[in-house]
């Protein structure tokens, strides 16, 4: 299979500088692939989405240079394969319901285990679903950050693939997705590195193929912490790109052309010398004062 890349923002804020870095990275390997790049709302949490974010995100990227290869995947609009996925897992046995509380999962260690609900049943209420893990060591080698491995049951234990209220979780809709996509590397921000493991472990659970992963440093402030939407940090401006633009190839390891007048031009120049293999490491990472 050619290679298909993809970038996945959530509809909870504008662009911001930590997005924007991942969606230059995954943009650089595809296009250095010589593959396709697409994008996917990943719009299926509606009490954390910000009204209007989605069309601002997908506003802004082509003002930035990033055109996809194909139309937006909403996944909003994907309900019916999640639920063609859940069945698929019930019918093999391998999730159970749950009614645990937060007081029921403190009492276990902060983490449910035993492949059973350890709460009474509930009939008054929906409960959420789980599915089963086992003591089983999920290991893989990241393309930049190295050979990688976590024990699930000790990890994330027994972990939700549907909500009380219906919703599906990121885990279960991001493996789906990219599986239907045909995404044969997935390059994001490392705060994703931990969600790995559990997707690897779904794509064997539902016979789906396994892609490739690269995880991106994050981005951090001039405290070292994580940018992101919820501490205010600075949406990227699209009618005045290349600074942004400028900000995240240097952070990723790229020295911007300094000559580049139009977004599309600068990319051009930084896939002209790029290497995916000399792409920033996290333990390169120093905070940025970005905000």
């Amino acid at each position: 299979m050619s290679y298909r890349g993809r970038f996945a923002p959530s509809p909870t804020g504008l662009l911001h500088p930590g997005s924007l870095v991942a969606a230059v990275g995954s943009w650089l390997c595809a296009r250095h692939a010589g593959g396709q790049w697409l994008l996917r709302m990943e719009d299926i949490d509606p009490p954390r989405e910000v009204p209007g974010s989605a069309a601002a995100i997908l506003g802004a990227l082509p003002a930035l240079g990033l055109i996809a290869d194909e139309p937006v995947v909403q996944q909003s609009s994907r309900i019916a394969a999640y639920d063609a996925a859940f069945e698929q897992l019930r019918d093999a046995d391998r999730v159970f319901p749950c009614w645990c509380s937060r007081s029921d999962l403190v009492a276990s260690g902060g983490m449910h285990h035993g492949g059973q609900c350890i709460a009474p049943r509930d009939a008054s209420r929906e409960p959420a679903w789980r599915i089963r893990v086992p003591t089983e060591t999920i290991a893989f080698v990241d393309e930049l950050q190295g050979p990688q491995q976590q024990d699930l049951r000790d990890a994330v234990g027994d972990f939700v693939i549907r909500r009380v209220e219906g919703f599906y979780s990121y885990q279960l809709a991001c493996v789906v997705d990219d599986a239907w996509q045909g995404i044969t590397q997935v390059v994001r921000g490392s705060d994703l590195l931990d969600s790995t493991p559990r997707q690897i472990w779904l794509q064997r659970c539902l016979g789906l193929p396994t892609p490739r992963y690269l995880h991106l440093p994050l981005v951090l402030d001039s405290e070292g912490r994580k940018l992101s939407k919820s501490e205010g940090s600075r949406e990227i401006n699209p009618h005045d790109p290349m600074p942004s633009l400028r900000h995240a190839l240097t952070f990723l390891g790229i020295t911007p052309d300094e000559m580049a007048i139009h977004p599309s031009e600068l990319l051009d120049a930084a896939l002209a010398s790029f290497d995916p293999h000399r792409l920033t490491h996290c333990s390169d990472t120093v905070p940025l004062n970005l905000v």
